[in-house]
């Protein structure tokens, strides 16, 4: 019942979420373009199955991929895991960076498995496939971006875990994409810098928040506030430097050819 009971109220928050962009559309339709809804039932039906897969997609979240991704995150660092039941209390404490090799792992997995997995990411594939007349390949672009996002998330992880700053590595980040932009094929710059945006989205978003802020909140001496949030931020930047290098080698190799 207290079940059925959130799905309620989730489902209403859902409501309220999507009406403003049913409105908009309606509003501009009718009264800015002053023309019938083409297939009003077809549309209004549309929106109730959005309403209804939002509603389940956000109540799955809380009950599945959030505990998920806390609880992989605890295991993970547990020093019981990493160094034995009988760890002391001093070996706790030098424990290095390296120690959490196992985090590392997972966090390249989860972040090259969620990102193959993204409706977004297949999307604008598939039209990039389209209006390039098949020069970029679906799943080149796919396991480029894939790959920006596994290496972004892992490389995310090492800053949470040794607590460097966060702002030294996007920085550096956005520096080697101007340099690459200069030197990549006009064709996939574009597309490039599209590919960091479609990967936060509604399967990436949620396990990498998780992951992070599961760090945070148990690898010793960080905070969840000051060190469990900015993985999102590594998984926007790293697909772009991906995906432009992925043209570049590819260029190279047609040259070569």
């Amino acid at each position: 019942m207290n079940m059925l009971m959130q799905l309620g109220s989730t489902f209403l928050s859902t409501i309220a979420d999507v009406l403003p962009i049913a409105l908009s559309i309606f509003v501009f339709q009718v009264l800015v373009l002053k023309q019938k809804v083409p297939h009003l039932k077809k549309v209004i039906l549309g929106f109730v199955y959005v309403l209804i897969g939002l509603a389940f997609f956000l109540e799955g979240l809380e009950l599945a991929l959030f505990p998920l991704g806390r609880l992989m995150a605890q295991q993970l660092t547990d020093p019981a895991f990493i160094l034995g039941a009988d760890a002391t209390l001093e070996a706790i404490k030098q424990m290095g960076w390296w120690d959490y090799r196992w985090v590392y792992l997972f966090a390249f997995a989860i972040g090259f498995s969620t990102t193959i997995a993204e409706p977004s990411l297949l999307a604008v594939a598939i039209k990039a496939n389209q209006v390039s007349g098949g020069v970029i390949g679906i799943w080149g672009l796919r396991i480029a971006v894939a790959l920006g996002v596994a290496v972004g998330i892992t490389l995310g992880s090492y800053r949470i875990i040794t607590g460097t700053p966060l702002h030294w590595y996007i920085i550096t980040g956005y520096v080697l994409v101007v340099i690459q932009t200069v030197f990549a094929p006009k064709l996939i710059i574009a597309l490039a810098y599209d590919s960091g945006g479609v990967t936060t989205s509604t399967v990436t978003v949620p396990l990498v928040a998780a992951l992070g802020l599961g760090l945070a909140s148990t690898v010793p001496g960080r905070s969840p506030l000051l060190d469990g949030f900015g993985l999102i931020a590594f998984a926007s930047l790293f697909p772009i430097m991906s995906v432009m290098a992925y043209a570049q080698l590819s260029e190279w190799r047609s040259g070569k050819n």
